[in-house]
């Protein structure tokens, strides 16, 4: 293989990976454009040595390519763990392994399939998104965004915030605290209310908290 070659299988990955990992930047993840770039390389580079880099030694290379699925599971897990109370982390390991699989695809010179895989990713992290806030949560429920100030720091009143917001059947979404903020005591949340409940009863709801200082919708 001539290093042209190996140049734009590379530029194809990275390429790729940088398009599914751009919604995940906006959308301010920790896993996010580059980290899903360096993942589509590291991909297709491991892909490469292992087809290429051991032709000719007698060794199996598809043992390299293998390991990397479970690689890259260990790194989704690590993403799952930082946002254990929010199905952000779900989809953004889920995007974590699908762009390792882009990268195999890339560096095998299956371009097409690439392409189409990468395509059907965008549109799910993209459109259906907007399927999900426009036509189901209507019928389902909302969502809505909150901001809450504890009166003390620690993990405690976030424990006790979380639990009622379980016990109502109120379903966190996200969880993030914006730059600048004191870490220790706010929390930004953006929920998905069942139906039937309303922004104003969410707010009361947590407002009622003995360690919640002020609560206001985003």
């Amino acid at each position: 293989m001539s290093i042209f070659d190996v140049l734009i299988r590379i530029l194809i990955a990275a390429v790729l990976g940088g398009v599914i990992g751009l919604e995940r930047e906006i959308r301010e993840h920790t896993a996010g454009f580059r980290t899903h770039i360096l993942v589509a390389v590291g991909a297709a580079a491991f892909t490469l040595a292992s087809s290429y880099g051991l032709e000719g030694t007698g060794f199996d290379p598809n043992r390299i390519s293998a390991q990397v699925v479970t690689g890259i599971g260990f790194l989704g897990a690590g993403a799952i763990i930082r946002y254990g109370a929010s199905v952000r982390g779900l989809t953004t390991a889920a995007s974590l392994w699908t762009v390792a699989a882009v990268g195999l695809l890339a560096a095998q010179g299956f371009f097409v399939a690439a392409l189409i895989t990468t395509a059907v990713v965008v549109i799910s992290l993209y459109g259906l998104r907007l399927i999900e806030d426009r036509l189901l949560y209507p019928h389902i429920g909302t969502s809505v965004g909150v901001r809450v100030h504890f009166r003390s720091p620690g993990y405690a009143p976030l424990a006790q915030l979380v639990g009622v917001l379980q016990q109502a059947h109120i379903v966190i979404k996200e969880m993030a605290v914006e730059p600048g903020e004191d870490a220790t005591d706010t929390i930004h949340l953006y929920l998905k209310l069942p139906r039937g409940c309303t922004s104003a009863r969410l707010t009361a709801l947590i407002a009622d908290l003995e360690e919640v200082r002020s609560v206001r919708l985003d």
